[in-house]
């Protein structure tokens, strides 16, 4: 199945699979016909062919994630995020730790 119809907001829209986006876009590079006649032969509008182009230039293997799910580069955003969140709480703990042990006694 290279095509979905999803309704969304009571509107058809077709979702592409993975695969066909990269095929569609090496038939409008590799072959010799223009990028408007391989979207017409395809049923696309050209402007949506010429949007996957750079995904695929980009980085052939992580193009067109899909729903959920990151490129590897946007995980290991998120998990330095989430590892710059522990560190700050930890610092934070032991900045009032040091505050408490260093107040003088009564």
């Amino acid at each position: 199945m290279l095509t979905q119809e999803v309704v969304i907001m009571g509107r058809p829209r077709r979702v592409f699979t993975r695969e066909f986006k990269q095929e569609a876009v090496k038939l409008g590079t590799a072959g010799g016909h223009p990028t408007a006649q391989v979207a017409r032969d395809l049923g696309l509008t050209p402007n949506l062919l010429r949007r996957w182009k750079p995904d695929v230039a980009g980085d052939p293997v992580a193009a067109f994630p899909g729903k959920g799910r990151r490129t590897p580069h946007e995980e290991e955003l998120v998990r330095l995020t989430r590892d710059l969140a522990r560190v700050t709480q930890e610092r934070d703990f032991l900045k009032s730790v040091a505050m408490y042990c260093a107040r003088p006694t009564p």
